[in-house]
């Protein structure tokens, strides 16, 4: 099983890894649009105005800018402890022990829209680019990324049980074929429905730890959500869709 989780906008600082190294990536493959996309980050960082209307900052934000001028050179860290936020939180994957850890390194990876696919234990730097990015070289990174990165993620998808939480920005760089899909639902006492916006991220990656301490290998929607049933979880599925229903 693979876990496709979504990337953070903020990114935890330092590592004490070496720099960056796109051979030691996993899918190499995708290495011709990594480069690319990183040295036009690193050339766009020369350019500071333009850097914050292409990336969507704030003058506050000069860091993130400076961050993107040294991705060749400054330290790297396993992707799983790079990104932070309220998924990264509720993962808490440093906490995992013993066999519960191995698992989360096989099984966890991002979609990324600077490196498009990078597992748990890949060494990167910190860096700023959203899915929605618009850079100067012009096109959207979907078009970039999708002729590369969906190959890739339909092979994976024809090997294992591929359990997709992305948000819609970073699904839409590529789709994984046949992947389980889910929603966090909020049900109000009179039954009626709606989206969960604020604790998406965080019921999303209490589920990914559960996936990932769990030693069962599920095949299909149905396997996962007995997972989070037996985890207390009210779930409901619809072919490979599940949504995960909480009071609201």
């Amino acid at each position: 099983m693979l876990v496709l989780l979504p990337p953070s906008e903020t990114k935890r600082a330092g590592g004490d890894g070496p720099p960056l190294d796109l051979a030691a990536l996993s899918h190499p493959e995708l290495d011709p649009v990594r480069k690319a996309l990183v040295d036009e980050l690193v050339e766009l960082a020369d350019d500071v105005p333009a850097a914050r209307a292409a990336l969507g900052l704030s003058e506050r934000q000069s860091d993130e800018i400076e961050r993107n001028a040294s991705l060749w050179t400054s330290p790297t860290a396993p992707a799983i402890t790079r990104y932070t936020g309220v998924l990264y939180d509720a993962l808490d994957a440093g906490s995992l022990r013993g066999a519960a850890a191995g698992r989360a390194r096989e099984r966890l990876a991002v979609g990324s829209a600077l490196f498009g696919l990078v597992h748990a234990g890949d060494p990167i730097p910190a860096y700023r680019l959203s899915a929605g990015s618009a850079l100067p070289s012009g096109g959207t990174l979907a078009a970039r990324w999708k002729p590369v990165l969906e190959p890739v993620l339909a092979r994976l998808a024809a090997e294992q049980l591929v359990v997709d939480l992305r948000s819609g920005a970073y699904a839409q760089l590529a789709r994984v074929p046949g992947a389980v899909t889910v929603n966090v639902l909020a049900e109000r006492p009179d039954g009626s429905r709606s989206v969960v916006s604020h604790h998406n991220k965080s019921h999303k990656g209490g589920l990914a730890r559960l996936l990932v301490s769990s030693r069962a290998e599920p095949a299909d929607a149905a396997a996962v959500a007995r997972i989070a049933r037996r985890a207390g979880h009210v779930v409901e599925r619809s072919g490979d869709h599940l949504d995960l229903v909480l009071p609201a």
